[in-house]
């Protein structure tokens, strides 16, 4: 009976203190106020409670309160609890004892502590640490409800009124961490805390900074409301107080303000950017509404939205418009200048639907967007832009023999420095699978026969050639011209004396067009006119080619009998090809203009002038006009590669190391035979290798012409060699060579580097100026990275540095003019002087106008839970600077400093 007593009362009093912890999100009745007078119910005769070590010899037993206690229905979830020490439960007091690692676990709730106290009679349960001579208070609270996590010195709990006082807490908050000397559990949602910090720092014993806290109100999982509330680094208190704060805690979106950044501009006063609101639509989708406001009237506007549907699809669309005025009106400066920007970019999870796919990738608007634009998330590389380009595609696949695709897409390029634009609306592409209608049904091809296929692809487009003033307007779609064009290649390819491979093709080609064009020639006016046509026309033409080639293999052996040499082998391979092709002439698609006000000409004379004005109706047509001349050509390709066998470094290694020499160099011309001079095409000599272990890349290219030219520098039917030159004319000759240099990968390979700069040509252009809006997360993936870094017993500081060059230089000597037409040099670097401290610069020099390109200076600096940054354009159009030093989390990332100088805008 003693024995069932205690599991009776264990049982009962487990039930009233799971009661006490769960987190049910209890909101208080209306009416209901809430005593903080000293005297509460929780904490009454608290002083009567014995705190210290309880009693362990209690050997009597009280018979008045062994059926005092009636056993509640069964729990939900099996209690468990454990103590290294010892697991009392006293009778005559009423009191369980559990001492040092004590736990209990009830379902998702945990509680451990050095010593658990529960006392039936006074309805309290107290959790401590315990004192040890050496270590101290050691073995604090830790409860764990969830993802909830209190972490305090002491906690004692009320069973009956359901309240708690909390003594010294530490909890996660969301992004950041509430530490509080005092904290009141005043139900199961809602917390009272008083004299509290409030960091997103990492060291939580010494945070750098923390907002302090008088009182404050705490609901886990939704929001902390706080009364007076101020900034205080490094224990320092700043003047910055607020009355009142807020910080939501919810772990979904959650709508709110945006707050702008704030500045002024040389020509436009004092502005807003980047202020609104953010609407958290639903768990697929969202909106943020933007906008900018100058003093002198100009404004602007942006909205930007993210949809994600999981395995199905992801994607982001933003709209960006501008009204900018410049100076006052009245004054003979004062301009006022509208642009816009649309960015669209969609994918489609490959998951979703294997024989169907949908993507667009748009970006398009005013040709000077970039340039003329003056809010901070367009500065930096932005400002280079010179192209848009945009793309929205579907595509289906039809499986099965022969496999059936189709696609239809919408492009759309821009200059955006001549304002030319070129769009596709739309793009249709069919495709039917290679066919072998000679293959035996085993599968395995054969000969010349066996290997025979056709296809057939038709594609059809409705082309758009159009101006940056005319976009989307009545007179763009004027120019629109439409056509298909369909096309079915035959080929063959067999093997021939076991080492050429030999392939022959036939292609049919039909054209139908929407388009075509009539000629008229005005003699009294010596000028040719044009005249558009609408309507259905169609060509048809065809062609041949063959080409043989083989593969040559050479071995050049270095080593000899009893040394050991570094140089192995180096192998040579040569891939030579010869192609002929024929091109029938269709004259037959040809005609001659309409000669009017000939009345003065004789029979002769007109008929020398028309035969000079052949014309092709289909000139106007998109895929072009049909071949009028026979063209029967050859085709000479040399290709070359060079790789070296050399004694690896590593003495480990069984084989020698593979390096390549040359990637490629190859030789390419043509000979016409049907031209009746300048029969040779001139050679092209291209080429390309890496060096310093792939780390430098050089890419080359020349073309040599075998012809002369005459004293007006043109091209004559004769050779260079027979005109006292020498066997070929340079004409012109390109370079470019990148390099990547960096200390952060050596002893590192590849695929383990994570700088991404030592692979990225790009990284030589400047960077994003909008700190604001970054996402900084440097701090925690320098923390991931030293995660598994040992201490060193020797000093040792290294200074990370990486360096990108880009170099460019074209000679042009087509009619002996020689000279340099274009030679650049681009460069970028990074240094980290400290893991704290990083500074980068971003410029290059044109060689041939000498003078520096667009060129920026970057600092930054990691302050804990702080970043700051400085960036500098010194000069050019561009020239402006920016300051910025905020908090890089997120939910502070409003407390922030930012002062900048924009660059005069001249519109």
């Amino acid at each position: 009976m003693h024995k069932n007593n205690i599991k009776i009362l264990f049982a009962l009093s487990f039930t009233v203190f799971i009661n006490t912890f769960s987190f049910g999100q209890d909101i208080p009745k209306k009416g209901v106020t809430i005593d903080t007078a000293v005297k509460d119910t929780l904490i009454q005769d608290t002083e009567k409670i014995n705190l210290e070590t309880p009693e362990i010899s209690e050997k009597s037993q009280d018979s008045t309160v062994t059926d005092s206690i009636k056993p509640k229905e069964l729990l939900e979830n099996i209690v468990k609890y454990t103590a290294t020490d010892y697991t009392r439960f006293n009778q005559k007091k009423q009191k369980l004892y559990l001492y040092n690692n004590a736990k209990i676990d009830y379902g998702d709730m945990n509680i451990s502590a050095g010593s658990i106290i529960i006392d039936y009679n006074k309805n309290i349960v107290y959790a401590k640490g315990i004192t040890d001579t050496i270590e101290g208070y050691t073995q604090k609270p830790v409860f764990t409800q969830g993802s909830n996590v209190v972490e305090p010195d002491s906690i004692i709990f009320n069973t009956d009124s359901k309240k708690a006082l909390i003594y010294n807490s530490v909890t996660e908050q969301g992004e950041g961490t509430v530490i509080a000397s005092l904290t009141k559990k005043e139900n199961d949602s809602v917390y009272f805390i008083k004299n509290a910090k409030y960091t997103t720092s990492q060291n939580i014993e010494d945070p750098d900074y923390y907002i302090r806290l008088l009182k404050a109100k705490i609901v886990p999982g939704k929001k902390i409301v706080t009364g007076a509330a101020g900034l205080y680094i490094y224990d320092v208190p700043t003047p910055v107080w607020l009355p009142f704060s807020f910080f939501p805690q919810s772990e979904k979106h959650t709508s709110g303000i945006i707050i702008p950044t704030f500045g002024e501009q040389n020509d436009r006063g004092y502005f807003l950017q980047n202020g609104g609101y953010y609407f958290a639509i639903n768990d697929y989708v969202d909106l943020a509404v933007l906008g900018d406001y100058y003093t002198n009237g100009s404004y602007g506007t942006r909205l930007e939205s993210t949809y994600s549907k999981r395995y199905r699809f992801r994607g982001n669309v933003a709209f960006r418009y501008e009204n900018l005025i410049t100076s006052e009106r009245g004054f003979p400066d004062y301009s006022r200048n509208t642009i816009y920007n649309l960015r669209w970019s969609h994918s489609q999870d490959s998951k979703a639907n294997p024989s169907s796919r949908f993507s667009a990738s748009v970006n398009l608007g005013s040709s000077t967007y970039y340039r003329s634009s003056i809010n901070q998330i367009n500065s930096g590389s932005n400002y280079l832009t010179n192209t848009l380009s945009s793309s929205v595609s579907y595509s289906k696949t039809f499986q099965g023999e022969p496999q059936v695709n189709y696609s239809l897409t919408a492009t759309h390029s821009q200059n955006t420095n001549t304002e030319t634009i070129n769009m596709t609306l739309p793009t249709f592409q069919g495709s039917v699978g290679r066919m072998y209608p000679f293959a035996s049904k085993s599968g395995s091809k054969k000969g010349i026969i066996q290997n025979v296929n056709l296809q057939y692809n038709v594609r059809g487009e409705n082309r758009i050639q159009t101006t940056d003033s005319l976009f989307f307007k009545k007179e763009m779609f004027d120019e629109a011209r439409a056509g298909f064009q369909h096309t079915i290649p035959l080929s063959t390819n067999f093997k021939v004396f076991k080492h050429f491979s030999v392939s022959a093709s036939t292609s049919f080609n039909e054209v139908w067009t929407f388009n075509t064009v009539k000629d008229t020639y005005d003699y009294s006016t010596r000028q040719t006119t044009t005249e558009d046509l609408k309507g259905f026309d169609s060509f048809r033409t065809y062609n041949f080619s063959t080409s043989i080639g083989t593969t040559v293999y050479g071995m050049f052996n270095f080593e000899k009998e009893g040394k050991d040499t570094k140089l192995k082998a180096i192998r040579h391979v040569m891939r030579p090809s010869i192609s002929y092709n024929i091109n029938p002439s269709f004259d037959k698609y040809y005609e001659t203009a309409e000669v009017i006000n000939a009345d003065g000409l004789t029979s002769g004379e007109l008929e020398a002038l028309q035969s000079s004005l052949e014309y092709s109706r289909f000139d106007g047509s998109i895929f072009g006009s049909p071949n009028k001349n026979f063209s029967s050509s050859m085709g000479i390709s040399i290709a070359n590669n060079l790789e070296a066998k050399v004694k690896d470094s590593d003495s480990t290694a069984t084989e020698p190391k593979k390096i390549k020499l040359l990637n490629s160099f190859n030789f390419s011309s043509a000979y016409n035979f049907a031209a009746d001079s300048l029969q040779w095409s001139p050679v092209r000599v291209s080429g390309s290798t890496q060096l310093f272990q792939n780390q430098m890349s050089i890419n080359f290219g020349a073309t040599l012409d075998p012809y002369a030219l005459d004293n007006n520098n043109a091209k004559i039917n004769k050779f260079n060699i027979d005109n006292g030159g020498s066997l070929f004319r340079l004409t012109s000759a390109n370079l470019t060579a990148s390099w990547s240099l960096s200390n952060k990968n050596k002893g590192k390979k590849k695929s383990d580097s994570n700088d991404v700069g030592a692979d990225n040509p790009d990284d030589v252009l400047p960077k994003n100026m909008d700190f604001a809006n970054q996402q900084l997360n440097r701090n925690q993936e320098k923390d991931k990275g030293d995660e598994n870094k040992e201490p060193s017993k020797f000093y040792n500081h290294k200074i990370p540095w990486s360096l990108r060059l880009a170099y460019a230089v074209n000679y042009a000597n087509s009619r002996r003019q020689s000279e340099i037409s274009s030679h650049s040099l681009m460069f970028s670097g990074d240094i980290d002087l400290t893991e704290k401290w990083s500074i980068g610069a971003s410029s290059g020099y044109d060689l041939k106008n000498q003078g520096f390109t667009y060129t920026q200076f970057r600092f930054q600096r990691e302050l804990e839970s702080w970043n700051m940054n400085f960036t500098w354009i010194p000069f050019s159009d561009r020239a402006s600077w920016n300051f910025f030093i905020g908090i890089s989390s997120s939910i502070l990332k409003d407390l922030k400093y930012e002062k900048r100088r924009q660059p005069d805008q001249q519109l």
